[in-house]
């Protein structure tokens, strides 16, 4: 008998639903599918959803009834169906967001694929061809955390803090990725750098990216990154995922 799943109840008028204790992929998956599931529902009583790296998070119209009530729906919910196997959201995207590592750009690089014990190159090859998700938004406006990268990219966070990394920048730790929103100083390593804006204010997608979605970094030169710094796309590329 597993001790996962397991619901917790937030403050007064919030319950979280936790897969497991650390992340990983059928936890994630688990929890971006749990979420759309209960917005299918179309309860009434809820107000808001959201999802982090393995939990779907609840709001609703507070009362000791609407508790109970909803606990129970969510256990009953819950018990329909493998949430760890089932499938992903419908609405997806998978991005291609061209990225320059290492240069003075990114000058961690090389420190990073040393942690990982990859030679430089071969860093950079793998990191350019990999999907990874979009596993949950936060710490900034559509600022996503990414993953998971190959077991060798299972590197820790540095021991100080990077003074500050720009926006764009594309950062390294624990088997996942992070494109930064704002300027930020980051225990992360530095190890290519984007155009791309995760918050666009004023625009019709303010926030480009979904948990669920993927992106792919392909390398580009440090003279084509400068032809798309200023493009607020940072030249990415969206499809749709079906």
């Amino acid at each position: 008998m597993t001790d996962w799943p397991r619901i917790r109840s937030v403050g007064l008028s919030g319950l979280l639903i936790t897969f497991a204790e650390k992340m990983s992929e059928p936890a994630n998956r688990a929890a971006l599918a749990f979420r759309a599931a209960v917005e299918e529902q179309d309860w009434p009583e809820v107000r808001e959803t959201s999802s982090s790296l393995v939990s779907t998070f609840v709001q609703f119209e507070v009362s000791q009834e609407a508790i109970t009530t909803m606990t129970d729906r969510l256990r009953d919910l819950l018990e329909t169906r493998d949430w760890f196997a089932e499938a992903l959201p419908a609405g997806r995207s998978l991005w291609h967001a061209p990225t320059v590592y290492g240069t003075d750009l990114a000058p961690q690089l090389e420190e990073a694929a040393e942690a990982a014990g990859l030679d430089p190159d071969v860093a950079i090859a793998e990191l350019s061809q990999t999907r990874v998700r979009v596993l949950t938004i936060g710490f900034a406006p559509g600022q996503p955390y990414m993953g998971e990268l190959p077991p060798h990219w299972d590197i820790p966070r540095q021991q100080g803090l990077t003074k500050s990394v720009p926006p764009g920048a594309l950062v390294v730790a624990i088997r996942q990725l992070i494109i930064f929103t704002n300027a930020s100083p980051t225990g992360w390593r530095h190890i290519g750098q984007t155009a791309f804006r995760t918050f666009r204010p004023g625009s019709d997608m303010p926030f480009p990216l979904s948990p669920g979605d993927e992106l792919i970094f392909p390398s580009i030169t440090r003279q084509e990154f400068d032809r798309i710094a200023d493009d607020p796309t940072g030249g990415a590329e969206r499809e749709a995922l079906t």
